[in-house]
């Protein structure tokens, strides 16, 4: 057997790990879509007014554009009646198609100094712009003043655009402009070693002589004005296609390509004067007149570069990337509404059937009919429960209601069985059989049943004395099948036992009130739960096709016609996994299992009259809010930080909070109705951040699992036997569980 199980967790280290990588992906994406959206970091520091006194007078009074040619800083000046149309901040999915339209139609070049951020998000149009015939040269990955920033986050900045370039367009350039430096004149003491730095690496960094400052939006008469150099002279003129509302400079630019043209100018790029350059000094020089002719496309060849090897295909993999991220988070974006709709209205459903059933069962004239008082049959299935198997016994003698104890042994190898029978109680019965599962020991148990009731539980669960006579009241009406009881967790001193604690008196018992009234109860927990046994063999008893038996017969009996109810005063207190890979497994079976029982009954959607209920209503209920919104509800969280990282901290914090209280206040109401002490709820804010996560975690490697096959013998539990008989009803308290270890 050890070497089964050794087998199993072999199979299931390949499903964890790809649960995991799933996980990692996703974070990866939107760590990729929030650096893109969100220029990471939130860095717009821009540097005014520091002092010059290191650059050369002849860059800062030169020419707009700035090389290092044998490491001399060389500028270059647009000759006369020439003009250099550079845009800033693109690409623009809405602005950029309209620059390049009006380009094409006056047969006008523009040289684009693009965003990588924009390019990885957008490489159509980079890809029409390149093949328009227009010139493109870096603007940064994420637009920052470089003057603040570090060598190493420089050369990132610039890396990654060329990575963008060469993903989108299958190029690099070597062209550059920095953000928030248009004009010679803003260089100083901070930015020239930037400068320097790239010019040893063979960029040619572009500055500006005229300024439409488009941008401030001031009208389209006025753009056109600003952007119009003096006396015939040429100039390097600065348009914006991206960065803002951009629909006055769609309007000025053709305006101002006529006004010029019919000035007698010609349009050029940064390439075509470079290629006429003619000496003109020592540190500085000019450039002859030049067009669109053979000079302008051996310049553009010049600065564009044929991206081969390495950097092509990591540019094609991170525009996928981004790609891949520019579909999932908005996608998710809206998911994440959907749920959190689900799951606020759960909440609100909740918390009204809940107080609608704790005033229905607990009025005094409710009756489910005459009392029951005939005896039943416990069932404990056990295997292995030396620890735990007196304290399960002594609890049931104590029992204010006639029973008669049947202890399954599974085979347990260490004296289980024999503790039993040296107990010596009265009406306690042990049936041996090889080791065969849960499921078999609760049929072999229902066989060898005497009475017309039968209740089954844990062998680490204790009952208090009036359990059993509570959870069998509901029998005396006829319709009802099976009876789920208030289980609890015992061990809820550590942090882990807490967090199961708050988990399973919200989510467990509180949802149970609810799915009773709406009378289509999923599960009937491993725990204390109590059957007709006429209902269990009319189902054909317990089924090993699933791993979550509970939940399996529960559907069957509704699909049957039984009604199934849940009576909350039938206490019973169990031993919670107290480390995580134990709840880990626990919950991994726990849910893996209800899928496979969902599925198994899937057909219950299609069942007709009163059978057909579970279908109607519990079934579309339990996938949304036992498959569905588990997967999704973590992801909140995720989004959470994200939304403070990226997007707005305070506002991001604020509707986490608002949530929380929103979960705060359902927990609080669940624990008034099962008379829980408050102060569990203190770790509440705790659980959200750690331990959901990690069931986030367990439902993803259900779900591989059930998309790969896979099944799972009965798991066994380390035990401690630590949870005893509480001194009267309010000592130790729990949850309810959907399942048993």
């Amino acid at each position: 057997m050890e070497r089964a199980a050794g087998r199993a967790a072999a199979l299931q280290r390949p499903r964890v790990l790809l649960a995991l990588l799933l996980l990692l992906a996703l974070t990866c994406v939107m760590l990729l879509d929030g650096y893109l959206r969100a220029e990471v970091g939130g860095d717009q520091r821009v540097r005014t007014g520091a002092s010059a006194g290191d650059v050369p007078d002849d860059v800062l009074d030169g020419g707009p554009i700035l090389s290092f040619p044998g490491g001399q800083a060389t500028t270059v000046s647009v000759p006369d009646k020439t003009i250099v149309l550079t845009f800033d901040d693109g690409p623009d999915p809405t602005w950029t198609p309209q620059v390049l339209e009006i380009l094409e139609k006056y047969d006008v070049p523009g040289t684009f100094f693009l965003v990588g951020s924009m390019v990885s998000r957008h490489p159509g149009i980079v890809r029409d712009m390149v093949e328009q015939g227009n010139e493109v040269g870096v603007h940064t990955f994420t637009h920052v003043d470089l003057s603040y920033q570090s060598q190493a986050r420089v050369t990132r900045e610039i890396e990654q655009t060329q990575l963008a370039l060469a993903g989108a367009a299958g190029i690099t350039t070597t062209l550059f402009r920095a953000p928030y430096s248009s004009q010679t004149d803003a260089i100083d003491n901070y930015s020239w070693p930037v400068y320097e730095s790239l010019g040893a690496d063979g960029y040619t960094s572009v500055f500006i002589d005229t300024d439409s400052d488009d941008w401030k939006r001031p009208g389209v008469s006025k753009i056109v004005e600003w952007a119009t150099p003096e006396d015939d002279e040429g100039a390097s003129v600065l348009f914006h296609d991206a960065g803002g509302e951009r629909s006055q400079t769609i309007e000025a630019l053709p305006k101002y390509i006529e006004k010029m043209k019919a000035k007698g100018y010609t349009f050029t790029t940064v390439s075509g004067v470079m290629a006429d350059q003619q000496p003109t000094g020592a540190g500085r020089t000019g450039a002859g007149r030049t067009g669109a002719g053979p000079a302008g496309e051996q310049g553009l060849q010049a600065a564009h570069h044929e991206a081969t090897g390495a950097t092509l295909y990591e540019g094609k993999a991170l525009v996928a990337a981004v790609a891949v991220a520019e579909w999932t988070v908005p996608a998710l974006s809206v998911g994440l509404v959907i749920v959190g709709v689900a799951v606020m209205g759960r909440f609100a459903m909740m918390l009204v059937l809940a107080r609608r059933h704790h005033r229905q069962r607990n009025r005094r004239r409710f009756s489910w009919g005459p009392p029951v008082t005939g005896p039943v049959s416990v069932i404990v299935p056990a295997y292995n429960e030396k620890e735990c198997i007196e304290a399960t016994l002594r609890s049931l003698a104590r029992g204010t209601h006639p029973i008669e104890i049947i202890v399954v042994d599974d085979g347990s190898t260490d004296g289980t069985a024999e503790i039993a029978e040296s107990l010596g109680l009265p009406g306690v019965r042990v049936v041996r059989q090889a080791n065969a599962g849960k499921p078999a020991a609760l049929n072999n148990g229902v066989r060898h049943a005497r009475y017309d009731i039968v209740v089954m539980m844990d062998g680490d669960t204790v009952f208090e004395p009036d359990t059993v006579r509570h959870l069998v009241q509901p029998f005396a009406d006829p319709s009802v099948g099976a009876v789920a009881g208030n289980a609890k967790v015992g061990n809820r001193r550590t942090l882990i036992g807490a967090w199961q604690h708050i988990e399973y008196v919200m989510g467990f018992n509180l949802d149970r009130r609810m799915y009773d009234l709406l009378r289509c109860m999923p599960t009937i927990p491993g725990a204390i739960g109590a059957f007709r046994r006429e209902a269990v063999l009319q189902v054909g008893g317990m089924s090993d096709d699933t791993l979550a038996e509970d939940t399996d017969i529960t559907i069957a009996l509704h699909r049957a016609g039984w009604r199934v109810v849940y009576e909350e005063h039938a206490r019973a207190w169990t031993e919670a996994p107290g480390s995580l890979g134990q709840l880990w497994s626990q919950r991994y079976r726990w849910s893996y299992g209800t899928m496979q029982a969902l599925w198994k009954h899937r057909r219950s959607l299609t069942d007709k009259g009163p059978s057909g209920r579970f279908g109607r209503v519990g079934m579309p209920l339990v996938v949304l809010f036992q498959v569905v919104t588990p997967v999704f509800a973590p992801l909140i969280d995720v989004f959470t930080v994200y939304s403070m990282v990226f997007v707005d901290f305070r506002a991001a914090l604020l509707a986490w909070l608002a949530v929380l209280a929103v979960q705060l206040v359902c927990a609080a109401y669940a624990f008034r109705l099962d008379r829980e002490k408050y102060r569990y709820l203190l770790m509440m804010p705790l659980q959200q951040l750690a331990y959901r996560q990690m069931m986030y975690l367990v439902l993803i490697h259900s779900c591989v699992t059930a998309l790969t096959g896979g099944r799972l013998r009965w798991q066994k539990l380390k035990r401690t036997g630590e949870v005893g008989t509480p001194a009267g009803t309010a000592g130790i308290t729990g949850t309810g569980t959907g399942g048993t270890g």
